[in-house]
This record gives C-alpha cells, structure tokens and sequence, in this order.
C-alpha cells in the first residue's frame, strides 16, 4: 500500500495511491484521521481500514488534479545518519566510522516531492545532494531490540538530504549545514514494507540534469536500518511521523574533481526501487525579512 498526502480542491488530507490515481480516504474511509500524524498514531487499525479501502477500490483523482504534500507534512523529529556507505567516506577522504554520527534536520527543511528546493543567498556556491532512503516511524518506541526493529517502521519514502558545505564544515555539528529551509525534499508516498520488501537491498540512483551521479544498492550501508534503529531508540523516544534518512552513497557533489556543486536551474532526481522518485529545481531564495 502506498500513502501520500496531497491537496485537492484546497483541502489537504491523506490518500491511498493506487494505478489511476488518489483514493480519497476522507470519502472511502471516513472513520479514519484525514492526516498523517494521527493516521499512523492510530496503529494497525487504521492502517487496516486504509488497505481494505484501497483494495476495494472507488472513484479516485487523477494525479493531474492534485498537489502531493510531504507524505508527513509536519514531522516531530527528521533525524538523518552521516558517513553510512563505505564508498561516501573514502570518497571524503576519511576513515570508516566505528559508531554512528547523527544530526538532525529541522522541520522547516520538509519539502515535497516535486517541489523547488532554494539556492541560500549566504552560500551561493556550496550547494549539494544527497540521495538517501528515509523511513518513517509508526509507533511509538524506545529500547528497541534489533529482532523487533521492522516493528515500528511505517514505511518508505525517497528522500534528498540538500547540504549547504561550507555551512556544514563551519560548524562542529552538522545541523546548520543540513537544516535550511526546503532542504528536505520527500516522498512522494510513504510505501508500506509489505510493498519494498528487503529494505537492505534497493537500488538508489540520482541524477543531476539527467547525469547520472550516484548509482548505488541500500546493501552497502555500514550501519542497516534494524542497527539504526536499536541506537536511536537507546537514547531516547522515537513517535510516529518521524523521518529517519539512512545515509548517501558515493557521487555527490564536493567529491568530484573539481567539486560539482549544484547552480539555480539544475534539476536534482532520485529513483529507489519499489518506492518510486523525486524531483526537485533548484531556485534562488528571496532573502526577504520575516518578523511575525
């Protein structure tokens, strides 16, 4: 099953996706929450009452007469993984971890699938991707085993996690660098495990204006899913509706020679197996000032 949210007619809920468009949960299943928040706190219920709506199917929107959302538009924590594929070290120069390096995203980066992501007017030349697989949490948890990992997690999205490299080196953290505002395109549906299967074996491909620059397999992580989820949970609370990203491959932009970094007008695309692509523009931020 796939679950987005988008808006129609000006109102945002969430939908299940199916070949000839959105079924409208809100219509099929109106016992359910219209939003994703509450839809995967509401547990296996809900998630129940969804797939017996969409596999009896019903009148759906074509996907011309939507905008899809950030499958959860507002996440309590986006929460992504450093250094997690052996070839993005030692294309940085840098020795493998021995444990994991986590920063965090903050909620003002969310962006959709599909829409332009902003070139910061203070880094105009630092601007790179980072294709990764995200999943999301659907129960809440703590002090979870590595056995019972799989348990908590909702499902699947494609995921950009945009870096702003001079930010990010001048700082001991990696938060300023990664949390600017658009600076988290995904989606465009969150895909449940049944559908993707082995989470540990996808092929994860990004193109920058149709060149191919990473081209890479969910295998080569050093640090899995299940492994990342019994660290995370060991230090505190994960809730529904957060946002993990796994790690980037080799291929991005500052290790190339000479460094490639992105430019207003270039179009970033990803493609996972079995959770499908994004794509986003790049465009000059308007720098105005915001007071209230």
């Amino acid at each position: 099953m796939k679950i987005t949210t988008f808006i129609h007619n000006g109102r945002a809920r969430i939908g299940a996706v199916l070949d000839d468009g959105i079924l409208d949960l809100s219509s099929s299943a109106p016992g359910l929450p219209m939003h994703m928040k509450p839809f995967l706190t509401a547990g296996e219920n809900a998630l129940e009452l969804a797939r017996q709506a969409s596999q009896a199917g019903g009148p759906t929107i074509p996907f011309s007469e939507v905008k899809l959302l950030p499958p959860v538009p507002l996440p309590g924590k986006i929460l992504a993984i450093g250094l997690n594929y052996k070839d993005h070290v030692e294309e940085g120069g840098r020795d493998l971890p021995e444990h994991q390096i986590w920063f965090n995203k903050q909620h003002n980066s969310i962006n959709g699938p599909y829409e332009n992501f902003e070139m910061p007017s203070v880094s105009t030349d630092y601007l790179d991707y980072e294709g990764e697989l995200c999943f999301v949490v659907g129960k809440r948890c703590r002090h979870v085993p590595r056995e019972r990992a799989h348990e908590i997690i909702a499902g699947y999205m494609v995921g950009n996690d945009v870096s702003v490299r001079d930010w990010q080196l001048n700082s001991p953290t990696m938060q300023m660098g990664k949390s600017f505002n658009t600076h988290a395109p995904v989606g465009p549906w969150i895909v449940t495990p049944d559908e993707v299967g082995d989470p540990q074996n996808l092929d994860i491909k990004t193109w920058v204006n149709d060149e191919l620059r990473q081209d890479a397999n969910t295998s080569q992580m050093l640090f899995d899913i299940r492994d990342q989820i019994v660290h995370l949970t060991q230090a505190f609370t994960l809730d529904p509706g957060d946002i993990i990203f796994t790690g980037t491959p080799a291929g991005v932009g500052f290790a190339q020679t000479p460094p490639n970094f992105l430019k207003v007008g270039d179009v970033v695309r990803i493609e996972i197996e079995k959770v499908c692509m994004i794509e986003n523009k790049v465009v000059a931020e308007d720098p105005q000032t915001i007071i209230g």
